[in-house]
């Protein structure tokens, strides 16, 4: 039979609005770590509903400290107990989920004194969890695949140039992803001139615990607009708490979610998807399979 050239045109339109809005589909990332209730790293992984797990943290690093991870009841680092974590590190990447070693974080003693205390603490981290070698590898052999930054105090100065010692490192082969969880005000107090490098791949904006750039304000869309139009990441996630416990404020019910606040973001060429506080209270409230389809 002859093919009608004309009636094909549809098709092809159909087809193409496929592949457009297939490029905007997002992903969720998680923070695990928190809370010895929440499950294992391998059980989080296993659940198929993350793209990124956040190892949070290590809150404890800079200006002569010595470092320190904090996994909360999942295990003791003083006596290497964390160390268990490599086989599941392991089991996540095979998955094709990047995890990371989130850094800072609410609490602990975390700042940078100069340059040459942010190369120390790159080494650091090289050698502690990324591609290098060292003796006292807090989570084991495995590699993780990059840093995240969530900086919410100490000092505002040398996290630009840790950046850039880290990401050099890519240069001795396996990638070193590098990713920060900024808070929605613009710019950020703490990372801004390290968010301008370029360095940055996954960029997820905490669109809680700040009052007037979260959705209850009725300004999230423009805050979104302008951190995704003023800053050189390669994508933008929108950072929420998982459950109204989560956080002080900033929750968005998953139906609101889904039918008001992703239509609206998600034509941005940099829309990645979604960020949520934690996978303890994820488990609470069901958050991400909920929105999964939608992100």
């Amino acid at each position: 039979m002859a093919s009608n050239p004309s009636s094909s045109i549809p098709f092809l339109l159909s087809v193409i609005l496929i592949l457009v809005v297939g490029t905007n589909a997002g992903g969720i990332a998680i923070y695990w770590g928190q809370n010895g209730n929440e499950g294992t790293l391998a059980q989080t992984c296993a659940t198929g509903n993350y793209a990124f797990v956040n190892i949070a943290f290590l809150p404890t690093f800079g200006n002569g400290k010595k470092p320190q991870i904090n996994l909360a009841g999942h295990c003791d680092p003083t006596t290497s107990g964390c160390k268990r974590f490599s086989s599941e590190i392991q089991s996540c990447q095979s998955r094709g989920i990047k995890v990371m070693l989130s850094i800072g974080g609410g609490a602990g003693s975390h700042s940078l004194s100069s340059t040459d205390d942010a190369r120390q603490v790159a080494t650091y981290l090289w050698n502690n969890f990324l591609g290098g070698q060292s003796s006292s590898r807090p989570l084991g052999a495995a590699v993780l695949d990059g840093i995240d930054f969530d900086i919410e105090g100490g000092t505002t100065q040398h996290w630009d140039e840790l950046a850039r010692f880290l990401s050099q490192y890519s240069k001795q082969g396996k990638k070193v992803y590098l990713t920060a969880a900024p808070q929605c005000p613009f710019p950020d107090a703490y990372m801004g001139a390290a968010l301008k490098t370029g360095l940055f791949d996954y960029v997820w904006v905490q669109f809680y615990n700040n009052p007037p750039c979260q959705y209850s304000s009725g300004n999230l869309v423009k805050y979104w607009n302008q951190w995704t139009s003023s800053i050189p990441a390669t994508k933008f996630f929108l950072g929420l708490p998982a459950s109204p416990k989560a956080a002080g404020s900033g929750f968005i019910p998953a139906a609101d979610l889904t039918s008001k606040v992703l239509p609206a973001i998600k034509g941005s060429a940099k829309y990645g998807g979604v960020m949520l506080w934690s996978k303890y209270f994820d488990d609470k409230t069901g958050y991400s399979s909920s929105i999964k389809s939608s992100v």
